[in-house]
């Protein structure tokens, strides 16, 4: 069974930066495709970016621009570089590991308020 565990979060003023890490054992990591997702409160879960096994990256028009998904397949690890943090960027954030069965990690907080 795969399991993801997220760090990185926390609070920061508009127009910061913060970098998400994911780290996944348990799978053949190399294969699998990865996303990030968020949900803020009262919403629905939506997908933040994704990146290919093959590096392939994929985003959310909301972030296009100021977010980078980048994977480290040695590491076993996927980061979200976010720039430009805005409030609406807030929610907790996760990792996905993007196969069938797909896994989630246990989310990490993401607060951008001044």
């Amino acid at each position: 069974q795969v399991q993801l565990v997220e760090s990185g979060g926390g609070l920061v003023q508009p127009g910061g930066s913060l970098r998400l890490s994911c780290t996944a054992s348990g799978g053949i990591f190399s294969v699998a495709a990865m996303g990030w997702y968020r949900q803020a409160p009262g919403k629905q879960r939506e997908l933040v970016a994704t990146i290919g096994s093959g590096g392939r990256t994929n985003y959310a028009d909301s972030v296009k621009g100021r977010f980078t998904i980048s994977r480290d397949n040695a590491k076993n690890t996927v980061w979200l570089q976010m720039n430009s943090l805005k409030p609406e960027d807030t929610a907790v954030y996760y990792c996905r590991w993007e196969r069938y069965p797909a896994y989630w990690g246990q989310g990490t907080q993401v607060t951008v308020s001044s």
